[in-house]
């Protein structure tokens, strides 16, 4: 492992100042964080406080001769491991971030904080869903592209990306901005909770675009050959909305606002190291400068199109999670009245976590199936498509037993047990548990169609999981068997889908058989 350094000194006069600019460097980080063979340098500025005219600058300038991640040709296993901790670990935090968040405003502004952040929280998941449709799409068409090493392609795909995502959150914004009222009251907030809401809404709006552009990034990096920095990019920004909520709800009694706020400010220091990185350190996918042409705006419009269409189930399954609450809040309180809706929501607040995990599983596997989809290497996409299948279904039918037998201590980490809520909880998450393995079967087989461009499939899979088979077993299961319909109304919806995904592809391989006979024939 080779390293060359070369110093190059500067000196300018400025008046009243002294800087000095110190470059430093530090190998064991960039070995774990940076994946590629590029130029890195790294500033650390320190402001001296004697006033001089001399300003130096000292720059080093490392050229790194470590080899890039090889999608085509690298261990799928090892290659798979290299992406899927820093993912998971990253999506870990954002999940603390959530779960933190919740706790502050819970108990530093009280349930009336909690309904008003709960009433904005589907713009929030718009938002994440449709830059997740955008961060997909890129993705996988970038991969292909990088399979068939068209670079400039790659480049192109993925600034538009950002282009599409952005736009749509800008207009969002102002969307927001410009009609308040009209989308406040869309959303539920009426009378005294339409002022809390107003506070946290109106300050959240930038988020928007933040958000968008996070998202985004953290894909095209993964795609780069930089899971490690995505990771980074995921935990500093966390850690940071973490500390400022706390700060700014506690000791500074800021309220719904400083909650937002800390939400902001954890969102640029995000789309802060995603700029560090797409400009400075991205081997491949740097921002590509795009014509402004009749005929490149028509070929940019092309190709934002065939991106939703990839990553449009993204946006899908964002959507059904939305899904779930409604549909599980409303039958809930209807059999079991606000008790239910309380026990109910302990659910929906683990659900995320359990998402988060799987997604981390289809998402660190699309890159590696794309590119080998785009390269022709069947085998690799099988076998990459079978590891995520045995992490992710291992992983569920863990978290399966856990909840069988510590439910009541799971439970207790939310509510009293003193509580009515608890024992309709501690009884009912073992039977909503048992999801989690068909759960992990179906959003790994699901990123799997997103990642070899069958949209369709995944599209239709996610309607069925999400919204279909969901809604169809909330409504028919408690009528069957009361109170355990309710929690099994879930596993059910999943259980349905996994066995149409072992149909559609027992089909699939039919069809294939008889095609190969017909050519076989004809020869």
């Amino acid at each position: 492992m080779h390293r060359f350094i070369h110093l190059r000194q500067k000196t300018f006069n400025i008046k009243n100042a002294k800087l000095h600019f110190f470059f430093v460097i530090v190998n064991h980080y960039f070995k774990n964080t940076f994946q590629q063979s590029q130029n890195v340098s790294v500033f650390c500025v320190i402001l001296q406080p004697d006033f001089k005219t001399n300003f130096k600058c000292n720059r080093l300038k490392m050229k790194d001769n470590r080899d890039s991640i090889d999608f085509g040709k690298a261990d799928i296993r090892k290659l798979f491991r290299t992406f899927f901790f820093p993912t998971m670990m990253g999506m870990l935090f954002n999940m603390a971030f959530i779960v933190t968040d919740g706790i502050f405003v819970g108990h530093g502004i009280g349930p009336h904080g909690l309904a008003a952040v709960n009433l904005i929280a589907p713009i929030m998941m718009l938002i994440n869903g449709l830059a997740m449709m955008f961060g997909i799409g890129a993705s996988v068409v970038a991969a292909i592209h990088l399979s068939h090493n068209n670079i400039k392609a790659a480049r192109i795909n993925s600034t538009q990306a950002y282009l599409a995502g952005c736009t749509i959150a800008i207009v969002m914004g102002i969307v927001c901005y410009g009609f308040p009222n009209e989308v406040l009251t869309l959303l539920g907030a009426q009378g005294e909770l339409y002022d809390a809401a107003y506070e946290y809404y109106i300050w959240f709006i930038p988020t928007c675009l933040l958000m968008t552009i996070e998202t985004i990034g953290l894909f095209v990096i993964r795609l780069d050959g930089s899971p490690r920095y995505a990771m980074i990019a995921n935990i500093i920004p966390a850690i940071i909305n973490i500390f400022l909520d706390y700060l700014f709800i506690f000791p500074l009694g800021m309220g719904l606002k400083g909650a937002s706020l800390a939400t902001d400010i954890g969102g640029f220091a995000a789309v802060v190291m995603v700029a560090i990185y797409m400009f400075f350190f991205a081997k491949t996918l740097k921002p590509y400068m795009l014509k402004r042409t009749r005929k490149s705006m028509m070929l940019t419009i092309r190709n934002i199109g065939y991106m939703i269409r990839m990553g449009f189930s993204g946006l899908l399954g964002e959507l059904a999670v939305s899904v779930m609450i409604v549909a599980g809040n409303l039958i809930f309180k209807h059999y079991l009245g606000k008790d239910g809706v309380s026990a109910f929501s302990i659910a929906c607040y683990l659900f995320p976590l359990f998402y988060m995990i799987y997604n981390a599983v289809a998402q660190s596997a699309q890159p590696i199936i794309s590119y080998n989809h785009g390269a022709g290497k069947i085998q690799r996409v099988q076998k990459t498509l079978a590891f995520g299948i045995s992490i992710s279904v291992g992983i569920g039918a863990v978290m399966t037993l856990v909840f069988i037998f510590f439910a009541p201590l799971i439970t207790s980490l939310f509510i009293n047990s003193s509580e009515p809520v608890y024992e309709i909880a501690a009884s009912g998450l073992p039977y909503w548990a048992t999801n989690f393995i068909f759960m992990a079967f179906n959003i790994c087989m699901i990123g799997y169609y997103q990642s070899v461009e069958a949209s369709m499939s995944a599209t239709f899979f996610t309607l069925l999981r999400g919204i279909v088979f969901m809604v169809a077993a909330f409504v028919i299961l408690p009528i069957l068997i009361d109170e355990k319909g309710l929690w099994l109304a879930i596993p059910l919806a999943e259980i349905l889908t996994t066995l149409s995904i072992i149909i559609y592809e027992l089909w699939k391989i039919k069809n294939h058989s008889k095609e190969h006979k017909i050519i076989n024939t004809m020869k």
